[in-house]
């Protein structure tokens, strides 16, 4: 009647490590050190992130995305992953002005953005290959409206939940 309490033995043991090499296979626990993303995701958040979707499915609208900067940017080490929205992709046609987003001359819905963009972006286009990535935060952000359409091979994973909000105590 007390056997639950017996240590697993080998099955379990094995069981346990298949788990645990899967996991940190394909996905992972992040920080968010920025608010670029706020409000979906706020300073000391802790989020998983899975690896493994994009082998299967190529990126989408609205995914939020982790991936390393492009090259031609300097200011991030070697190992800086950043989180951002993609709001367009290859082929795509991407503009703000008037503190809308227009992709291929369509304003886009945006209720998820701290507040509408300031600035104004001129008519660029989204090559094959390559996603166009905002933060949230539209004017603290750092993101592709700065550096241009990132390539799609630098994403690192797919945000998947929060699964730990610090309290504001």
């Amino acid at each position: 009647s007390w056997g639950f309490l017996r240590w697993p033995g080998f099955d379990g043991f094995f069981r346990f490590l298949v788990i645990a090499l899967l996991w940190s296979t394909f996905s992972e626990i992040r920080f968010i050190p920025s608010s670029s993303m706020y409000p979906t995701l706020r300073v000391g958040d802790r989020i998983i992130v899975e690896k493994a979707s994009y082998f299967f499915r190529s990126p989408a609208i609205n995914d939020i995305v982790t991936f390393r900067p492009p090259e031609q940017e300097t200011g991030f080490g070697k190992d800086a992953v950043l989180i951002k929205r993609i709001v367009a992709k290859g082929g795509d046609l991407v503009q703000v002005h008037h503190g809308s987003l227009y992709v291929n001359g369509v304003a886009q819905n945006e209720d998820f953005i701290a507040e509408r963009p300031s600035y104004t972006l001129e008519l660029k286009y989204v090559p094959s290959g390559h996603v166009y990535v905002l933060g949230d935060n539209r004017n603290n952000s750092y993101d592709s409206h700065d550096w241009g359409p990132l390539p799609v091979e630098n994403i690192v994973g797919r945000y998947v939940m929060c699964c730990h909000r610090p309290s504001n105590h």
